[in-house]
């Protein structure tokens, strides 16, 4: 596996969402900001501690 830098572009991936959807990243590319994130281990405190702190900044990200 790759390790990614700070400023490094993120490489084209789909994956499934919640929904069990197929969700490219490139599906977004010009169109909007996407915010990827990175965590140990799922359905853990600490994720959704993380999850949540993004969804509180979210005005400051944009």
């Amino acid at each position: 596996m790759n390790t990614l830098n700070v400023g490094d572009t993120a490489p084209l991936f789909t994956l499934n969402n919640e929904n069990d959807e197929s969700v490219s990243l490139s599906d977004y590319i010009g169109k909007q900001q996407v915010l990827i994130y990175f965590y140990p281990k799922a359905m853990t405190p600490g994720c959704t501690v993380q999850a949540q702190g993004l969804r509180d900044i979210k005005a400051e990200l944009n």
